[in-house]
């Protein structure tokens, strides 16, 4: 098979198995992170840098969730979605953030996942997890620009000649064709922030538990718990109700 449809191919199976990447990178940055911890259970003086340097771990994962929620909220229906089954799109979103960037949702998943990578501290792992991500959704990005070219054409390749695949460039920056609706960013990123939350909290327990210490912060237990009433209330609305329910987003 030429390298072209074999790229092609590889990258429409990982799109519909995209949902596996974030389990494994969890698993295997949750056992490292463990590692790092037992090894390190001795109790430490500069207790300052570690709680600065998780926060800076969170500040991270919520930048990239930023990113998404900014791109979904100022796109049309059919676009930039969660589905796995096909490759989907409507129209092809060319302004806002994608004017400045042809992939934005996969440069948020990347500073998100990111965010919780750093928490193991370890830098083979954070850098491993950067070269995977970067094998893993390269191939998504290809098949899925295979089928915008083949579905737009020129319109989608005059666009992609001016705007980078993954690096951001805001010198030709347009402002979105659509206003910014909170109505679908909490339909379809309220899994988002429950994610980050709750794997942060997990992550800050392992390391209380294994080093015998309490849970002195406050803010990812509460944050994690109105996080997932937050999730739930919202999935309460989606499926019972039409208030999320907004013509053409």
């Amino acid at each position: 098979m030429p390298l072209q449809e074999e790229m092609e191919s590889q990258g429409n199976f990982l799109f519909k198995h995209r949902g596996t990447f974030p389990i494994i990178i969890l698993v295997l940055g949750f056992l490292v992170f463990i590692q790092t911890q037992i090894r390190e259970q001795e109790p430490v003086d500069d207790s300052f840098s570690q709680t600065f340097y998780f926060y800076f771990c969170l500040f991270v994962s919520l930048f990239g969730l930023y990113i998404r929620i900014y791109t979904v909220g100022h796109t049309p229906a059919n676009t930039s979605g969660r589905n796995t089954e096909e490759q989907l799109a409507d129209s092809l979103n060319h302004t806002g953030i994608y004017s400045a960037v042809r992939h934005p949702l996969y440069l948020g998943n990347f500073f998100m996942w990111l965010g919780v990578a750093m928490l193991t501290a370890n830098f083979w792992f954070i850098f491993s997890f950067m070269f995977i991500y970067w094998v893993y959704y390269e191939r998504i990005m290809f098949s899925e620009e295979q089928f915008l070219r083949k579905k737009f054409g020129t319109i989608y390749t005059s666009w992609a000649s001016r705007t980078p695949a993954f690096f951001p460039r805001f010198n030709h920056f347009v402002k979105p064709s659509l206003p910014f609706s909170w109505k679908k960013v909490l339909k379809k990123e309220k899994n988002g922030l429950v994610a980050v939350f709750l794997l942060f909290f997990i992550f800050y327990a392992t390391r209380q538990y294994i080093r015998n210490e309490p849970m002195e912060d406050k803010f990812l237990m509460y944050g994690c718990i109105l996080s997932i009433v937050f999730y739930l209330i919202l999935k309460y609305f989606k499926k019972y109700t039409k208030v999320l329910d907004e013509e053409g987003r």
